[in-house]
């Protein structure tokens, strides 16, 4: 397959950033690079052109510095909440990827970042909170909060069956109340018997020899 040398005048993921001089298929470039306004060929009289593209790709890379770092700063106080279904230990029907992040911070925050910036070592398995790296430039990085909940409804708590008031006794009442008519009655018997006896009849006085 024949090759071509040519000069970037916009970044190519996977090839290059402007002013790089790049071998690439003939094809490609003339079916691709050159209509699309990627790249231009590789003459005498484009290499003057090479400077100005320097300036451009300084200008690109120093503006995406200063966003990437303004995302950076924004990321790291943000927590994206994510509701999960787990189980009763904790532990979560699936996992959560980089992709299912990325969804969500699009989703809840509108911030779209590819998810190959987004450093998991490995999914996300247990509830809590976990920070999750991203580096969003080749000088940039930041950490996002990842707090997992479960969104699955924990089954309603068994109620104790209902035990009946215990009645308070009311016999020591009734015996109270017994106790006080008898010593009433006794009382009155008492007050009438005084009334009935008859009074005591007065000493005679001894009469003087």
């Amino acid at each position: 397959m024949a090759k071509t040398e040519v000069i970037l005048a916009h970044q190519v993921i996977g090839l290059g950033a402007e002013s790089d001089q790049v071998k690439v298929a003939a094809g490609y470039a003339r079916n691709y690079l050159f209509p699309q306004g990627l790249a231009i060929p590789l003459t005498a009289a484009n290499k003057r052109r090479l400077e100005a593209l320097r300036q451009r790709r300084a200008e690109r890379e120093a503006h995406e510095f200063n966003t990437m770092s303004e995302l950076a700063k924004a990321l790291s106080k943000m927590t994206l909440v994510l509701n999960v279904k787990a189980g009763e230990e904790g532990k979560l029907f699936g996992s959560i990827t980089a992709g299912t992040i990325a969804d969500e911070l699009r989703h809840q925050f509108e911030i779209a970042i590819d998810k190959k910036k987004i450093r998991l070592e490995h999914p996300l398995r247990t509830l809590g909170e976990h920070d999750v790296e991203l580096r969003l430039h080749p000088e940039v990085t930041t950490t996002v909060k990842v707090r997992v909940e479960s969104g699955t409804a924990l089954p309603p708590p068994v109620e104790a069956p209902a035990t009946a008031p215990k009645t308070k006794e009311t016999a020591p009442q009734k015996s109270k109340e017994a106790s006080s008519a008898k010593t009433g009655a006794a009382a009155s018997a008492k007050a009438a018997a005084k009334k009935e006896r008859p009074p005591k009849k007065p000493k005679a006085e001894r009469k003087p020899e």
